[in-house]
């Protein structure tokens, strides 16, 4: 592919892909300057978690948080997608690169970048890139850059959570089918039973855990401030796609217009970021998503999607009992799952 022309000239989002190509580390190394910090949190469970202010974090993304709540650099007009591991992190992606870079890319077009990309080759995924020492590769982006995160709130550099000229939308999903999603996830990497991650889980100590501080965090931050924190849940974006999409893009400050609705563009953006189009689009291209430590195929973030897989997974008395324990966490929030 030729060399995308220099930031300066384009106007983002672009794909994150075809600005840095496929050069996975570009000479850089992850950053070691906090190994003491790192050595001397509290570790927890097989898949090498560390407790980091409130949060269990994997230990080789401690550093990328670090990193980027003393580094990041933002611009006005970032946007920042939000959520928990497994909870829509990749359709959220899909539907917001979409709807901000409809001008450049119709989404009803055959050479759309999602129609040869997986959402997070078109998306970066910043923990990842601070992690890995790669967050120069932020700035080759255009503006309005579009990235997302899976730190909580409380973990997001002050630069960002407290800067008027950023946007955060979070998405959330019902926790025992976030769960069940990470477990089918992370298996291929790692080795332990179902019982295993629920007790973790029970406790918090899951990738990003717990839930409930992950979604209490943002879900305060979008009460406090609204225009600036958009707070989605899957569930509601699976039962009206159409509806979401609309108030995604007057959110991101993209509009549908009128001409636009008459043209069918919110329908097209659907269609384009649906389950089905996008696992195509993954089945097809070869690869994977890559982190510093754990490499996962594309076609790995698309299994089911579907609302209340946990009924398959669960004993009625281990879903009463997860069921209580974030009723409680979240009790006097005005958030709730049941």
């Amino acid at each position: 592919m030729a060399a995308p022309p220099s930031a300066s000239i384009l106007v983002g989002p672009v794909p994150f892909k075809d600005v840095v190509g496929d050069d996975d580390d570009n000479g850089a190394a992850p950053p070691d300057e906090y190994d003491d910090i790192v050595s001397a949190l509290p570790t927890s469970t097989t898949i090498g978690l560390r407790h980091y202010h409130g949060a269990w974090v994997s230990e080789w993304r401690v550093r990328g948080v670090i990193s980027a709540q003393r580094r990041f650099v933002p611009r006005p007009g970032d946007m920042l997608l939000g959520s928990p591991p497994k909870c829509g992190t990749t359709w959220l992606k899909a539907l917001s690169f979409a709807v901000m870079a409809r001008d450049a890319y119709p989404p009803g077009a055959d050479g759309h970048p999602l129609r040869r990309l997986n959402p997070h080759d078109c998306v970066p995924f910043m923990d990842e890139l601070f992690s890995a020492g790669q967050q120069a590769k932020l700035d080759a982006l255009p503006s309005p850059r579009l990235m997302n995160t899976h730190m909580h709130h409380s973990l997001l550099p002050a630069s960002v959570a407290d800067n008027p000229a950023c946007k955060i939308v979070y998405v959330c999903r019902e926790p025992k089918d976030m769960v069940v999603s990470m477990w089918h996830f992370l298996r291929g990497a790692w080795r332990f039973t179902f019982a295993e991650l629920f007790e973790w889980a029970c406790e918090g100590k899951t990738p990003n855990g717990p839930v409930w501080e992950h979604i209490l965090g943002y879900w305060r931050a979008s009460r406090a401030a609204p225009e600036r924190v958009m707070f989605l849940r899957y569930e509601e974006m699976l039962a009206d796609p159409i509806g979401h999409v609309r108030e995604l893009a007057r959110f991101l400050g993209r509009p549908f217009s009128a001409a636009d609705e008459a043209a069918g563009l919110p329908a097209s953006v659907v269609e384009l970021c649906s389950f089905e189009a996008l696992r195509g689009v993954s089945a097809r291209s070869a690869g994977s998503c890559s982190g510093s430590r754990v490499e996962f195929s594309h076609q790995s973030y698309f299994r089911k999607g579907a609302v209340g897989d946990w009924t398959n997974h669960m004993t009625a008395d281990m879903a009463r009992r997860f069921d209580a324990i974030v009723e409680d966490k979240l009790r006097g929030s005005g958030l709730a799952f049941n």
